[in-house]
């Protein structure tokens, strides 16, 4: 997905959503231009609506299309809370899985990692990043893949993590997984997800 200048993009949703902009100057510049912004007229409400909705999209680094089609399906889910769904079904997508297995640094390079077929689900190898991960199967890297630089001294960096409760790793055999579908609590949002369902209602 392309975006533009990822510094301005990220100042002006107020949030590092972006790799590059997760450091203290981005934090000390953010703080500033919240100052200076309590001094001016607030956002109308559909103008946080529309923040939220690219925040949130951002931050897992999605095309517009495929955003908009996840929202659409969480708001048709009948007998389910369509936030809760929508979070379900982006914290479970692979890329983000494979992220927050700490298998890598970012989502893009969580979505790299895949294409790359670097990594398995239930032995096999696949590239695609939108794939959606249940509970029960097996997410590892791929044999071939586990003497590169790419996983180098890949069980001393895993220790020094903390890995998600709805998660878990074996970083003998380097596989793990969902043990359970993750909830706001165990897996935090990115932003307000009824506000991005309110922006798509309109």
């Amino acid at each position: 997905m392309k975006v533009g200048p990822k510094y301005k993009i990220a100042k002006r949703l107020g949030a590092s959503v972006f790799e590059k902009t997760q450091t203290q100057k981005f934090a000390l510049a953010q703080e500033r231009g919240m100052k200076t912004r309590k001094r001016s007229r607030g956002p109308t409400e559909y103008g946080k609506q529309l923040l939220e909705k690219q925040k949130v999209r951002m931050t897992y680094g999605l095309p517009e299309r495929q955003f908009g089609r996840y929202v659409r399906e969480a708001m048709a889910t009948h007998g389910a809370n369509p936030a809760d769904t929508l979070h379900t079904t982006l914290e479970t997508r692979l890329d983000n899985v494979v992220y927050r297995l700490s298998l890598a640094p970012t989502r893009r390079a969580a979505r790299q990692m895949v294409s790359h077929g670097h990594i398995t689900i239930n032995g096999r190898k696949t590239t695609i990043p939108s794939r959606m991960v249940h509970v029960g199967e097996m997410i590892g890297v791929r044999e071939g893949s586990k003497s590169r630089v790419l996983f180098e001294n890949f069980a001393e960096k895993f220790a020094e993590r903390t890995l998600s409760s709805w998660l878990m790793w074996n970083a003998k055999s380097m596989e793990g997984g969902i043990q359970h579908m993750p909830t706001k609590e165990s897996a935090d949002p990115a932003g307000d997800l009824v506000a991005v369902l309110s922006f798509y209602s309109r």
